[in-house]
């Protein structure tokens, strides 16, 4: 196990852009497929600590095919929770698609992607909020740098996840250290200049932030800690995603290489 503290801004590729718009309305995307055991915590600690800062939001859930209660127990939080918006994806499942579902559907100026198990932490969601009304387009949380960690990691699944995070690091010539975590902010902007996504299952978490910073929006990175999931059961599957992963950070290597611009920020 592996603890750090002292938040802190550690690494980012350019200064914000002053013309930016501020947020007016910040949306939440969790995929959740069979987290009954832990969806109505992930939501109703989330909008606490939102309406604890003055943070307009909107939550949006994804139920991804659950076999358990979730749908059930999302729409029995709807009369407590209004800015709680759950949405089926009726189409093919896959964590990819199920964000994919969530980005058709949300409304805000801004957007942070997160998960639905409680390993990541609502407080930093406040923390990217403000750097995103800094003026950055992308804000993204790193588990590895000094005032972030990590709490009950798999050692195995830590292994490769230092490994593969620094092969990116070397292809991509990027400072940033933790682009496979999902945890992440975008403004608007940049979820409409990366697209298509066509990533439909885990390696969606670095098809957008390679894209965006490939494409040349403005980034920064923060601290931020993750603690293994207390119930339910990981839906990461390692030994099915290398092949998906390495497809994807190919096929953005080659924009960023072979593509001569033409998907640059305008």
């Amino acid at each position: 196990m592996r603890r750090l503290s002292t938040p802190g801004r550690i690494a980012s590729n350019l200064r914000p852009m002053s013309q930016s718009e501020d947020i007016g309305l910040l949306s939440v995307i969790i995929p959740a497929q069979d987290e009954g055991d832990c969806i109505a915590s992930t939501v109703e600690h989330l909008n606490v600590e939102l309406r604890l800062h003055d943070i307009p939001h909107e939550i949006i859930v994804v139920d991804d095919g659950s076999t358990d209660d979730t749908w059930e127990i999302l729409n029995g939080l709807t009369d407590r929770i209004p800015v709680l918006r759950p949405v089926q994806n009726e189409g093919q499942h896959g964590f990819g698609r199920a964000v994919q579902c969530g980005l058709d559907h949300f409304e805000g100026d801004a957007v942070v992607i997160m998960m639905g198990d409680e390993s990541d932490d609502s407080r930093d969601v406040v923390r990217y909020w403000d750097k995103l009304n800094e003026g950055y387009d992308c804000v993204f949380g790193s588990r590895f740098s000094k005032g972030g960690g990590v709490v009950d990691y798999p050692w195995p699944k830590l292994i490769l996840n230092r490994l593969a995070n620094h092969l990116l690091q070397i292809l991509f010539n990027i400072r940033f250290n933790d682009t496979t975590n999902a945890f992440k902010a975008y403004r608007r902007t940049v979820i409409d200049g990366c697209r298509p996504l066509i990533a439909p299952h885990f390696n969606l978490t670095v098809e957008i932030p390679l894209k965006a910073i490939v494409r040349g929006y403005t980034w920064t990175s923060i601290p931020v800690t993750w603690r293994n999931r207390r119930t339910g059961e990981g839906k990461l599957k390692v030994k099915e995603m290398g092949s998906r992963y390495l497809f994807i950070c190919l096929y953005v290597w080659l924009e960023k290489y072979f593509s001569m611009g033409d998907y640059k920020k305008k």
